[in-house]
């Protein structure tokens, strides 16, 4: 640790805003920003290949949009059902000295809460949203992307849903983070361009551009399936 980071910590403090809020127990991370940010990547990454595996073997014609469609899936059921959940036990079990936690687990949220502090002062929306994402749309993505590979009829009203609760739970989670900064003038982001941009911003705005795509495109293939119904059933009258 570095910069302004290790000044605050070394002045007894910690590297989170806003400026004075409490954190009892914090403890700085051993693993760097980089090395963190890498094993998450990594863990990310090794997803892709048995999925890839499992896909092309069950279905030898599966496309390549529906092939990244399951790829989104996947990732998703692995980082709700899984990192997300881990952070819930985390406030659950933990909610007195997560802060001083210094397992992976503890480290990741301890580096990704430099841009968003609500991870570390166990603020509510913070709980009750990941519980929710973690409980109903981790379990569904695994769904969903077995619906894609299986053709299943439930596919897209399922992908429906999963992603409008991933849209609606980000924009709210921006949302609330930036009302609480230009009403009430509390920042959760440390002023580093890094952590704002590339933390805050840019690893949420996936779950909101790629749940609007999925949207579209179940809309637009429900609308079609309900379209063809009544012609399906003119040309059975008629044949009659």
């Amino acid at each position: 640790m570095d910069g302004p980071l290790a000044a605050t910590v070394a002045d007894g403090g910690h590297p989170f805003y806003p400026l004075g809020v409490s954190i009892p127990g914090y403890a700085a991370n051993t693993m760097s920003a980089l090395v963190l940010v890498l094993i998450f990547a990594a863990g990310c990454g090794a997803i892709f290949v048995p999925t890839w595996l499992v896909a092309s073997r069950a279905r030898r014609d599966i496309s390549r949009c529906e092939l990244l469609v399951t790829f989104w899936f996947v990732l998703c059921g692995f980082i709700h059902l899984f990192f997300e959940d881990a952070m819930i036990r985390y406030f659950s079990y933990h909610h007195l000295d997560m802060a001083s936690k210094m397992d992976l687990f503890g480290q990741l949220w301890k580096e990704y809460s430099l841009s968003d502090s609500r991870y570390m002062t166990r603020d509510p929306f913070v709980v009750c949203m990941e519980t929710i994402t973690a409980v109903f749309w981790g379990p569904l993505s695994f769904f969903c992307a077995y619906a894609v590979v299986a053709r299943h009829p439930l596919r897209h009203p399922v992908q429906l849903i999963v992603s409008l609760g991933q849209l609606y739970g980000d924009v709210l989670y921006y949302a609330i983070c930036l009302f609480n900064e230009h009403v009430y003038g509390i920042a959760y982001s440390r002023p580093e361009r890094f952590y704002y941009w590339a933390y805050f911003v840019l690893c949420n705005a996936f779950w909101i551009a790629i749940p609007l795509l999925l949207m579209a495109q179940s809309l637009r293939e429900s609308a079609a399936a309900f379209a063809r119904g009544p012609r399906a059933n003119g040309s059975v009258k008629k044949s009659q």
